[in-house]
Parts: structure tokens; C-alpha cells; sequence
């Protein structure tokens, strides 16, 4: 229990408010919310489920993460909110590529703000520089061909959906669907409140994720294989997302 309240000391300071407003924002009294701080009570599942939700953290990561270790000016900012963003570096204060292996994808949902779990996931360096803030995910599917299910992308973080450029390909974490590697269309957002989703394989349909159900966005750097290409892999399909993509390069 002295952990949570540490956790909720931390996230009320991230946020910038005090006791009073937390409280008020909560709907509970100022004395309830101190002894949630305090440890002198623990708070029910239903308030603990509107505070992650005030800070914009899962439960799992704030019964059993220590975001003392986190550093507070990495926060992964959507519009108005500011989403915890723990990230791991050497002793040099060089950041980590960490690895998402296809085991722990499922778990990433729930982890991706936990600062033990982005602490045991393995790392990885690349052979030229990058800057910037990296993770590597796992592809499943042959929706974005010449990427298949086995292979890795290497994102760069991206902290405002702003900054997405139109037709890039980026992998998102959404509320629903989890991780996900897709091609990107922002001027919709901008106009009609959402992003276009696409899949470079055209059996796959396009749709639609509203910026309150994005939890991080990566832009791609590079692509890793794991396997060997063999002759049936250059398939129609895989030349239609080839074409697909010049013609994005060609018209920018």
C-alpha cells in the first residue's frame, strides 16, 4: 500500500494540482483523497478506476509500478492530456531501443505506462545514430506488406498526433485494438475529429480511431526481418502496397 500512495503522490505532483483540486475533481472529500496519499485507506476498485483514469494511467500500473523511477518530463502529450511515459537509459543517460517481443505485445496494453514492465523488456542498439526517443514492436498479420508477421518496426515517439504527416506509416496504441502497424491520414482528424487508418495489403478495409482512444504513437524508422524472402513472397499484393507507397513519395 505504500507504493500506490507513493504512486499518487507523484501523478498528483506530475499533474500539477494540489489535494484540493484532485479531490474536488474526483468528486470526494479533500480528507478521503489525503488518506489515499497518506496510506491511511485504501480506496475502493471504483475510485481506483477514476483515478488511473485521472491520470491517465492503467490500474495494473498503479497498484504495481514505482513511478518514482519515472522522469516526470516524459509525458506523451494528446491534445489537452499528459500521459505518463516511462522510458529506460544507461548510465550514460543514452536512451534504450527497447524490444516489444511478440509474447509480451498482448501484455503491452496494460503495461505501457507501468515503469517495472518497460524495465524488463529486452533492449536493442541499432548500427547508426538516431535521435530521439525509439521502441521496436512485433508485426502480426500481412496487412502491411513487405512487413509480415516475424518481423520488427523501429518507432520514433511521437509526442503530439500534430506531428503525424499524411501517408506515413506509424504503429499506434489504441484502447481497443492494442498495437497496431498502419499507414496514416491526418486531415481528417483535423476536420472531422478522427485519423484514417489504412492497410497497404487491399484485402484489409480502412477505419477510424478517434484521438481519445490513442495512447502512443511511434513513426517508423526502419524495418528489421527476421526471415529469409523467398520468391513467393513478391506476391501482387505485395507490389500493389509497393506502388501504393511511390505514389504517396511521388505526389509529396
Amino acid at each position: 500500500m505504500d507504493k500506490i500512495a507513493e504512486n499518487f503522490k507523484f501523478l498528483r505532483k506530475v499533474k500539477g494540482v494540489s489535494q484540493e483540486i484532485a479531490a474536488d475533481d474526483l468528486g470526494i472529500p479533500r480528507s478521503r483523497f489525503a488518506s489515499y496519499e497518506e496510506g491511511r485507506a485504501e480506496p475502493p476498485y471504483s475510485m481506483l478506476i477514476k483515478i488511473a483514469g485521472y491520470y491517465h494511467v492503467s490500474i495494473d500500473a498503479l497498484l504495481r509500478g514505482d513511478f518514482s523511477k519515472s522522469d516526470p518530463d516524459n509525458l506523451l502529450k494528446i491534445g489537452k492530456n499528459r500521459f505518463l511515459f516511462p522510458i529506460m537509459v544507461d548510465k550514460k543517460g543514452n536512451d534504450y531501443i527497447e524490444v516489444v517481443p511478440l509474447k509480451a505485445s498482448a501484455g503491452y496494453l496494460n503495461g505501457y505506462a507501468d515503469p517495472e514492465f518497460i524495465e524488463n523488456l529486452p533492449t536493442m542498439t541499432l548500427p547508426f545514430n538516431i535521435v530521439g526517443k525509439h521502441r521496436s514492436f512485433p508485426i502480426q498479420g500481412d496487412s502491411m506488406p513487405p512487413a509480415n508477421s516475424g518481423d520488427y518496426v523501429v518507432g520514433k515517439y511521437v509526442e503530439n498526433l500534430n506531428e503525424i504527416k499524411d501517408g506515413r506509416t506509424y504503429v499506434l496504441l489504441t484502447k481497443d485494438e492494442g498495437i497496431v502497424y498502419k499507414r496514416v491520414y491526418s486531415k481528417v482528424f483535423r476536420n472531422a475529429g478522427h485519423l484514417e487508418l489504412h492497410s497497404d495489403n487491399p484485402k484489409y478495409e480502412t477505419y477510424q480511431v478517434k484521438p481519445k482512444d490513442i495512447l502512443e504513437v511511434w513513426e517508423h524508422v526502419c524495418l528489421l526481418r527476421t526471415k529469409d524472402v523467398k520468391p513467393d513472397d513478391i506476391n501482387v499484393d505485395s507490389m500493389i502496397g509497393f506502388l501504393r507507397q511511390m505514389k504517396v513519395e511521388v505526389k509529396k
